[in-house]
């Protein structure tokens, strides 16, 4: 199936690295051709505008022209006076496996009930995980829904494929081909409602093949512990430190998987180091083991550095789990796993246990959304809203707190507060509780109860710039 994007279409990745001697259009023109050959981006997909992708990349539209032209040239694009530049037929190599190029990681995770928040909830709350719920696109998802229910065949509204609709899973493939860098087709890809069933089913699945040990981050989700357990495993932490997980102490812990967010590590917001992602990959092959990547922000970054998904690397031996709760909505339930060619009938099994199968007309109106470029745009402006918000959220605790130092800022809608030497986490997070401001203790993600510096996980996805403001303001005095 062809794709053909609307509206501005999604983004395509391609990392520039500025500190190589190669100039930026020939590693741009090396990129385009990769993405054809391996088909990441399939005969007749548009690509972005030239003033669009130039934009994205930070680079001048002449580049991109010059790029476009010389690959025009060579048989790879085509292209008419008024009209977009698509993949030319043929174009592509029909290879398979690692995206050339790409040397960077991923991440993601469904919010739970937040034990360090009253019942009765804060009146500023940095509750981390949770996008801005004012915000989601009710327009643009009704349309979807309106489209969904004027196109669907009857057929589709029985009891179909357990991996979902093959219109989303088609769709979804070009997608993160196109903008994770995934190595993914339709076949195997599992919808589910989002990534807390996305796990679930993993796991069982690993299980059911002879796993019993599983890796997990420590610090992490705080809930690993309780999916692992209930999935018949057993939950093995695994520090993290400034380059990600640590490799060599999961060499010795005896697992046969592992549970990661390498391109914004949750909660530290630490990127997994190019040496660490080549070491992670080389453990899980030599030992049969199964990476499961949790891509849970990746849409939002705000370094120049585009960090592509690990799964691309290694589609035999990672599981990429992703949905639409922080895009979108968490609400919407809508989220899939990529899986590994051995795995996929497996978690296929364990869906169709589990519940028979998602929502269908959930599933087309997603992909409606995403074909007809409202997904894409809804990210653009998010981007732009968020990034704002950090920006305040910066400038707030430099004026109020100075000794309070931020990290894990690159993506995503949480950063790190690092706090001065003696401050106490507990002792912090109940004071702000009393001014009605919810703060969230670095503790409540460790695993390990050895003596650690304090550090607050601070959420901005849900907080206006002016909320965010205030909040710091009623516990500046806390946090110096």
């Amino acid at each position: 199936m062809s794709l053909d994007w609307a509206g501005l279409g999604p983004g395509l990745l391609l990392p520039l690295d500025r500190s190589r001697t190669e100039p930026l259009r020939a590693q741009l023109e090396r990129g385009l051709r990769d993405a054809i050959r391996t088909e990441r981006l399939r005969a007749g997909e548009r690509l972005p505008s030239s003033r669009v992708l130039a934009r994205e990349l930070g680079i001048s539209r002449g580049l991109v022209l010059e790029a476009y032209a010389q690959l025009q040239a060579e048989g790879y694009l085509t292209a008419r006076s008024g009209s977009a530049t698509r993949v030319a037929a043929g174009a592509g190599g029909g290879m398979r496996g690692p995206v050339a190029g790409l040397a960077t990681p991923a991440n993601g995770s469904a919010p739970r009930a937040d034990p360090t928040v009253s019942a009765g909830g804060p009146r500023i709350d940095f509750r981390p995980g949770l996008p801005d719920l004012g915000t989601f696109p009710r327009r643009d998802w009704a349309w979807a829904v309106r489209e969904a229910c004027r196109t669907a065949p009857a057929a589709d509204l029985g009891y179909g494929d357990p991996r979902g609709s093959a219109v989303l899973r088609d769709v979804l493939a070009g997608y993160l081909r196109r903008v994770r860098g995934m190595d993914v087709d339709p076949g195997r890809i599992v919808v589910c409602t989002g990534f807390a069933q996305g796990l679930g089913l993993v796991l069982r699945a690993l299980a059911a093949g002879g796993v019993r040990r599983v890796a997990c981050e420590d610090p992490g989700d705080p809930h690993l512990a309780e999916d692992t357990g209930r999935a018949g495993l057993e939950a093995v932490p695994v520090p993290v430190d400034a380059g990600g997980i640590d490799v060599a102490a999961l060499e010795e812990c005896g697992a046969r998987a592992a549970i990661v967010t390498p391109a914004h590590q949750a909660p530290t917001g630490v990127v997994l180091a190019p040496e660490r992602r080549r070491a992670l990959l080389a453990w899980a092959h030599a030992h049969g083991a199964t990476v499961v990547e949790d891509d849970y922000d990746a849409e939002f970054r705000y370094d120049r550095d585009p960090v592509g998904s690990l799964q691309g690397l290694a589609p035999e031996r990672v599981a990429s789990i992703g949905s639409v709760s922080k895009s979108l909505a968490p609400g919407l339930r809508l989220g899939w796993i990529v899986c590994p060619a051995a795995l996929v009938e497996a978690v296929a099994h364990e869906k169709e246990l589990h519940d028979r199968g998602s929502p269908v007309l959930d599933q087309l109106a997603l992909a409606a959304l995403l074909q007809s470029g409202r997904y894409d745009r809804h990210l653009r402006a998010m981007r732009g809203v968020y990034a704002g918000r950090r920006r305040v959220l910066v400038e707030a605790l430099r004026d109020r707190a100075p000794a309070v130092r931020l990290s894990g800022l690159s993506a995503g809608f949480h950063a790190v507060a690092e706090l001065p030497m003696g401050a106490e986490e507990a002792g912090i997070v109940a004071a702000a509780r009393a001014r009605s401001v919810g703060l969230r203790p670095m503790a409540v993600h460790r695993w390990s109860k050895e003596p650690a510096p304090a550090r607050l996980v601070l959420g901005f996805g849900n907080l206006t710039e002016r909320q965010i403001r205030d909040g710091i303001d009623a516990v500046a005095d806390l946090l110096r």
